[in-house]
């Protein structure tokens, strides 16, 4: 599914919020552990690198979609 550009928009200021919240620690404990539950720990078993970017854009638009729903 290819997202729109307001989509593609709102999903990364979702993703940039998370970023901040962790004190941008891209490689601190809590984003290890979102990117081992989503792929796995085995580097050499993850989807290719085209593939996880567009599943991390559709996780931070199924972010704002539930925080719309508050």
């Amino acid at each position: 599914m290819r997202l729109g550009p307001i989509a593609t928009l709102t999903a990364l200021w979702e993703l940039l919020l998370l970023a901040a919240h962790t004190g941008f620690r891209l490689h601190g404990p809590y984003l290890n552990w979102r990117r081992e539950t989503a792929f796995g720990s085995d580097a050499s078993q993850q989807p290719a690198r085209g593939e996880r970017w567009h599943a991390l854009l559709g996780y931070g638009r199924w972010v704002h979609r539930m925080k719309r729903l508050r």
